[in-house]
């Protein structure tokens, strides 16, 4: 056909961008800048592009997107595709030219093919480029997950343990993010989207040099701080067990490959389980940086080279000191599993990949990926049967998930509230946590998504892990968590010797920066105490900047007022994708909350 020899036309490297944008983001939820196509059209009305999509009529923007779905059932088209898209990331300067050239090689043959089978429809592609009056975006369609015909059993209000009762104490790792390149010789600003490596240049007058233990910047760990971590936590223990949810790999996504992957995935298993010895159970989750590219997960249906076997059979060996073989099973099969912790307590991980809009598989069918939020379903009406409680872990918490997947899961968490009673995730980087309610009335609290801080400093972090007390393993045990506690390394302290204050502290410390209780003054951390903890941040605005400041690992300059502290309350209390939406508009944010919330590198 005559159209395959045509260069690739204005609207393909359209459609490619918005999808490929969120790579140049940031970490933080709550200043992300807002959604990705409408960036894209906003910098191109400023660029020297000078094309406005709003200005085309409906017709001709169906008519474009018509010759770009023929062209794209023509391999022959990949290599323009991907030169195209790779010059428009370069002139709409979302990143340095080689950076732009690496990361489109690395994105090329995945994402273009993804984007063939999902066949974006002309009234799909210019509903997001002309308005919803040209059509209807609807690729990541609703749908529902169906749960079994058993009534929802009376619900009873927890209590706190009896004095002396067990409790059980449990390490939390999460957002690792190694970089196998850190030089303390290197500058700490660079324009790459992470610094402190070996190219990132050398620091001057205005760079400032990467600081031995980690650098308040766009920097990642070097190894040495990674195993002092595991050093000192070891001290630390002794531990019932340990959840870790993901990232291991840095944030330089362009350059990655498989086997630097799988390296890095078996380096960090290895130590943790040296570290932490043979005798401690770690439960591991599949993060959205084990992949490359970043985000790439498709969904179990997809087989062969493009598949995630490649990830999943490793993680399976890494990981099979830990876990049984039935959830080695379920791990290779889509990266999820479940598993008994003691009796009375099992544990799901799931592959929150698979709720993610980044993940560009989704694009060819999003609705319950892997049949997961069904067999999730399935296991909790076992459990509940048996009369066991459940703990969830997972990467990317369900409130920033896509819409459909987000309501269903708050579906599930709604009907098996008695059941569930730990939600742990990760990838914010921060620490914080989202609420759940009855779907009713929206009134009573009846779940909480604990979201921990990172051990990686990016972006301007201190490092750190969680501890949380869990009640323990007795007849009756509520399996609540009671309490948590946050570590960090103090960057400042730890890169200064106050004998060499050019020399870095040799044994530095992992100091307690606060438990929960005594913080903000609770007897519990039941949902009912963090239902009145966020009034308490409405009504007392020194409550809510001391969470703020703890919110950032103790590094944070700014007070947040006024507009930014409505955004934060609001996203506290948004469990699911469309309450964060309603909240974002009865504030006046216009959706820009929203947005941001969703837009990840973590």
């Amino acid at each position: 056909m005559r159209l395959s020899s045509q260069p690739p036309s204005f609207g393909l490297i359209t459609c490619s961008l918005v999808l490929i944008l969120p790579l140049f983001g940031s970490c933080h939820p709550a200043q992300l800048s807002g959604n990705p196509s409408l960036v894209f059209m906003e910098q191109l009305s400023h660029s020297s592009v000078r094309f406005n999509w709003r200005n085309v009529t409906c017709y001709v923007c169906k008519a474009v997107f018509t010759i770009v779905d023929v062209a794209l059932l023509s391999d022959a088209n990949e290599e323009r595709v991907a030169q195209a898209v790779g010059e428009a990331c370069i002139r709409l300067h979302l990143a340095d030219e080689q950076v732009c050239r690496d990361i489109i090689e690395l994105f090329r043959d995945d994402f273009i093919r993804a984007l063939q089978e999902s066949f974006l429809w002309p009234t799909e592609a210019c509903a997001i480029l002309v308005g919803p009056s040209c059509g209807k975006f609807d690729v990541y369609a609703p749908w529902n997950i169906t749960l079994p015909n058993v009534p929802k059993p009376p619900v009873k209000p927890p209590s706190p343990p009896k004095p002396g009762s067990p409790q059980s104490r449990v390490l939390f790792l999460t957002d690792v993010h190694w970089d196998r390149e850190y030089d303390v010789s290197s500058a700490a600003d660079c324009k790459e989207p992470l610094c402190c490596r070996n190219n990132s240049g050398s620091p001057n007058l205005s760079r400032r040099k990467a600081g031995h233990w980690g650098t308040y910047g766009k920097c990642d760990l070097p190894l040495w701080t990674v195993e002092n971590l595991l050093e000192n936590a070891a001290k630390a223990g002794p531990w019932d067990w340990v959840y870790w949810t993901g990232d291991i790999p840095a944030h330089n996504v362009w350059s990655q490959t498989r086997e630097q992957q799988l390296s890095e995935l078996t380096v960090i298993s290895r130590l943790i389980h040296k570290h932490l010895g043979p005798n401690v159970m770690v439960y591991p989750a599949v993060g959205n940086h084990e992949s490359t590219p970043v985000n790439s997960f498709p969904p179990p249906y997809i087989h062969g080279n493009r598949s995630s076997s490649w990830l999943y059979d490793q993680m399976a060996e890494e990981w099979a000191p830990w876990l049984p073989d039935q959830a080695l099973k379920t791990l290779r099969y889509g990266g999820f599993y479940t598993v008994q912790i003691q009796p009375g307590l099992r544990l799901v991980s799931l592959n929150m990949n698979f709720c993610a809009r980044e993940n560009f598989w989704l694009m060819v069918n999003s609705t319950d990926p892997g049949d997961q939020l069904q067999w999730l379903i399935h296991i909790l009406q076992a459990s509940e049967d048996k009369g066991e409680k459940v703990h969830i872990i997972g990467h990317i918490p369900p409130g920033l998930c896509l819409s459909s997947w987000s309501w269903n899961y708050y579906h599930i968490v709604n009907r098996y509230e008695s059941t569930i009673t730990g939600q742990f995730f990760g990838h914010t980087h921060l620490d914080e946590f989202q609420m759940f309610y009855d779907e009713e009335t929206m009134t009573h609290p009846l779940g909480v998504v604990f979201i921990a801080p990172s051990v990686t400093t990016f972006v301007g972090l201190n490092p750190g892990y969680r501890v949380y007390y869990v009640d323990g393993n007795y007849q009756g045990s509520s399996r609540l968590v009671l309490d948590h506690e946050t570590y960090i390394m103090n960057l400042t302290e730890a890169n200064h010797s106050p004998w060499a204050p050019h020399s870095p502290q040799k044994d530095p410390k992992w100091t307690l920066l606060y438990r929960a209780t005594e913080a903000y003054g609770l007897s519990t951390l039941f949902p009912s105490d963090f239902n009145r903890l966020i009034g308490t941040f409405i009504n007392d605005d020194p409550v809510f900047q001391k969470f703020w400041y703890l919110r950032y690992k103790g590094h944070v300059s700014k007070p947040c007022k006024e507009v930014c502290k409505t955004g934060i309350l609001c996203y506290l209390r948004s469990g699911r994708y469309d309450d964060l939406k309603q909240c974002d508009y009865l504030n006046g944010f216009k959706g820009s909350l929203a947005r941001a919330a969703t837009k990840t590198l973590c």
